[in-house]
């Protein structure tokens, strides 16, 4: 009996292992992208099941910001001082955010949550979610933080080009903006693994996306 043997062609061979290429280069995009979203620590979703809403993923980015980004000593009073997160205007969270961080320490702090309709109601901050809606009000604001050494992040569009330092959107998915040159200035550091899920960065005045 003859047996049946198939060829392949070079053009074919060449074919199939790009193809195999493609396959394999998808598969660790996306593993890499899985593994450093979970970094931040998102809730986890089943499939076919709604993203959870905007304040407990915003919350949850805001607790692990004090792990991912790095503060000159002086943004403390002491080793044991906590985090304070300040919501400057209106809450968006609500019980969500003391939820959140209830029980939960970083680099041995705990966390404690300050709110102000006022810059000057507020204590020292290392992270300031600022919630104004209206725009001259989110640009003093910030004005106010350009040379402390604090974490300024909202959700407003052009909040990196008002001098805020993390933007995030949170829709069907999150996308997290940082202007570095801010970061810079005050002496914060954003740790490369953040940068890697980082949606676009503001760097030497200009606004480069990176996914």
């Amino acid at each position: 009996m003859m047996s049946t043997v198939r060829t392949t062609s070079s053009a074919q061979w060449r074919g199939e292992m790009r193809l195999r290429g493609r396959r394999l280069s998808w598969a660790g995009c996306w593993a890499g992208l899985l593994g450093l979203l979970s970094l931040f620590c998102l809730p986890c979703f089943a499939a076919g099941q709604e993203f959870a809403k905007a304040s407990k993923v915003e919350a949850a980015f805001l607790r692990n910001f004090a792990r991912y980004v790095t503060w000159p000593s002086h943004a403390f009073a002491d080793d044991s001082s906590p985090w304070n997160i300040c919501i400057l205007g209106r809450d968006p969270f609500g019980e969500v955010l003391e939820k959140t961080l209830k029980g939960r320490t970083e680099q041995g702090r705990t966390f404690e949550i300050f709110r102000a309709e006022a810059l000057d109601k507020l204590p020292s901050c290392q992270i300031v979610f600022v919630a104004y809606k209206e725009g001259a009000k989110r640009r003093a604001a910030l004005a106010e933080f350009k040379n402390r050494p604090v974490l300024t992040v909202g959700d407003a569009p052009g909040f990196l080009q008002g001098g805020g330092i993390i933007r995030f959107q949170v829709q069907d998915h999150v996308e997290i903006s940082v202007n570095l040159d801010q970061a810079r200035s005050v002496s914060l550091k954003i740790q490369t693994k953040m940068l890697e899920v980082t949606h676009e960065v503001l760097e030497n005045g200009v606004v480069r996306k990176q996914r």
